[in-house]
C-alpha cells in the first residue's frame, strides 16, 4: 500500500508536496492497519481545488513515475521526457519524486532526482526492522549494492545517464527489487489525465475507452484463469441477483457482471459473440462482438457497445481495472471522476474501495475531483486540497489540518468546503469579461 508519495519541480509543482496515505482516525472501514509501521493506511484519498491550481499534476506525477519504472531502460535514449516547473529558481533544476509503500507489511522507500539529460541520484531502501538499509544506491554512474545482492552485479552494464538503476534491476532475479517494483507498475489510471506515449511525448488519454479492453477479458471466458480472479472474502452487498451471495465463491466473470449490475443501468447480462462480414477484398473477417442485453418489462434485448450511453461505457470501462487492483491490493489513479461518473457511481465506487469485504487486500484510489457531493462520503483524511500561488505554481495541503488548525471529525465538508471554511475555491471576478462587452467602464 502506499504510504505517500512526494514529488518537486514537476508541470505546475515547483517547491515538493507530498500526499499521505497515512490515517488520522484509525479506527473505521477505510484505515487498514499496518502493524510494522504502527500506523493505519487509508484505501481512498481525494484531491479539490480550482481548475489549473494543480490537482491533475499531482496524479499526473505518480503516474509518471510508473511510466519511468516501466520505459526508462527501453525508451530513454536521447533524452528523459521531463516536464518541469517552467518558471523561478527552480528552473533549470533537477525533479525529484519520492514514493514510500509497504511490500509484503515492510515499508520501502524509493528517491530518484533526475533532469531532461541524466539521473544525478537514485536509491531504493527498505525497513525490515524499522531501520532503514540500502539495496542500492545510486550518484551519476556509481552504483552501491547492499551485501548478498551479487543477483544485481548485472545492473551495472544497463545503467546509462538516462537509464534508471530500479528499471535495469527489475530485470534481475532479486525479490527485494522486483517485488517493490511490481507495486510500482501495479499502479493503474483513469480519467483524462495525459500519458506518456512510447516514444515519450503527452497525448491526451481517455482511460475509460482504453480499458474497454481489460474489462472485455472477465467476461470473454477468463474467469477460470486464476489470476483475474480477485479472492474477495466473507459476506457483503453484491448487486441485484447476487444479495447474499459469498463473492469469495463467485467466478471472475460473475465478479464483473455483480460490478456492472451495481449501476442499476438495466443490465442483465454482457454477449460476446463472433460476427461474419465481407472486407473490402472479398474476403470473409470474424470478429467479436460485444453487447449488452438490457432488460425491459419482461423481455430481454442486446444492444452493442457502441450504442451505449458514454456513462455505461465508462462505467464498464472501468471494471477490468477495479476488479484487478482489488486482486492485486493495487493503486487506481482517477483524474476529474466527477467527469466521468454521475455522482452516485462515483459515491459506489467509493464504498467498493472502503469496505474490506469487497476490497480485502487494501487496493487505494487516488482521485480529483469538482463533485463536492463526495465529500459527504469522505473523512477528513481522505481529502487534500490545490490552490494556486501567485507565482502559478501549486500548493497541495491536507485538509485534517488546514492551516495548522485541526478540522473536527464532526464537520460537514462539502458545506464548509462551498463556504470557501477550506479555501481551494475559484476566485471569480467578471470586472475584466465584463469591461470587454463594453457593459462598464
Amino acid at each position: 500500500m502506499l504510504i505517500r508519495f512526494e514529488v518537486s519541480n514537476y508541470r505546475s509543482i515547483a517547491e515538493g508536496v507530498e500526499l499521505s496515505m497515512v490515517a488520522v482516525d484509525r479506527d473505521r472501514e477505510a484505515a487498514r492497519d499496518a502493524p510494522r509501521l504502527g500506523e493505519s493506511l487509508l484505501t481512498r484519498a481525494a484531491i479539490y481545488g480550482p481548475n489549473a491550481s494543480g490537482k491533475s499534476n499531482v496524479v499526473a506525477a505518480l503516474a509518471w513515475l510508473r511510466h519511468a519504472v516501466e520505459n526508462s531502460l527501453r525508451l530513454w535514449e536521447d533524452r528523459i521526457p521531463l516536464e518541469p516547473f517552467a518558471f523561478g529558481p527552480t528552473q533549470g533544476g533537477c525533479s525529484e519524486f519520492v514514493i514510500e509503500t509497504t511490500v509484503d507489511g515492510v515499508r520501502f522507500e524509493y528517491v530518484v532526482e533526475l533532469d531532461a539529460h541524466h539521473i544525478s541520484y537514485e536509491g531504493l531502501f527498505h525497513y525490515p526492522e524499522r531501520k532503514r538499509r540500502r539495496i542500492f544506491e545510486r550518484e551519476g554512474s556509481e552504483l552501491k549494492l547492499q551485501r548478498g545482492l551479487g543477483a544485481l552485479s548485472g545492473t551495472r552494464e544497463l545503467l546509462t545517464e538516462r537509464t534508471l538503476a530500479l528499471s535495469a534491476a527489475r530485470r534481475f532475479d532479486e525479490p527485494l527489487v522486483t517485488n517493490f517494483a511490481r507495486e510500482v507498475l501495479n499502479i493503474q489510471v483513469l480519467g483524462q489525465l495525459p500519458h506518456l506515449s512510447r516514444a515519450g511525448g503527452i497525448f491526451p488519454w481517455w482511460g475509460s475507452y482504453h480499458h474497454k479492453t481489460d474489462t472485455f477479458l472477465w467476461f470473454d471466458g477468463l474467469e477460470n484463469d486464476q489470476q483475474l480472479l480477485v479472492p474477495f472474502v466473507g459476506k457483503g452487498e453484491a448487486a441485484a441477483g447476487d444479495e447474499g451471495r459469498d463473492w469469495s465463491t463467485l467466478s471472475g466473470r460473475q465478479q464483473a457482471l455483480a460490478l456492472l449490475r451495481l449501476a442499476d443501468l438495466g443490465i442483465e447480462d454482457v454477449v460476446i459473440d463472433r460476427q461474419e462480414f465481407v472486407s473490402t477484398d472479398g474476403g470473409t473477417v470474424t470478429q467479436r462482438r460485444l453487447r449488452l442485453l438490457h432488460r425491459s418489462g419482461n423481455e430481454s434485448a442486446p444492444l452493442d457497445f457502441a450504442a451505449e450511453s458514454e456513462g455505461t461505457k465508462t462505467w464498464f470501462g472501468l471494471i477490468g481495472t477495479v476488479l484487478t487492483a482489488l486482486r492485486a491490493g493495487s493503486i487506481v489513479i482517477f483524474d476529474e471522476l466527477d467527469a466521468s461518473l454521475h455522482p452516485t457511481l462515483s459515491a459506489e465506487l467509493l464504498r467498493v474501495f472502503q469496505s474490506p469485504v469487497t476490497n480485502p487486500h487494501g487496493a487505494q484510489l487516488i482521485f480529483t475531483s469538482h463533485d463536492t457531493s463526495l465529500l459527504n462520503h469522505l473523512n477528513r483524511d481522505e481529502v487534500w486540497l490545490t490552490e494556486k500561488q501567485p507565482d502559478g505554481s501549486t500548493r497541495l495541503g491536507a485538509l485534517a489540518e488546514f492551516a495548522g488548525e485541526r478540522v473536527r471529525k464532526s464537520q460537514n465538508l462539502e458545506s464548509a468546503y462551498l463556504h470557501g471554511r477550506f479555501g481551494a475555491l475559484p476566485q471569480v471576478d467578471q470586472t475584466e469579461f465584463l469591461r470587454a462587452l463594453g457593459l462598464i467602464g
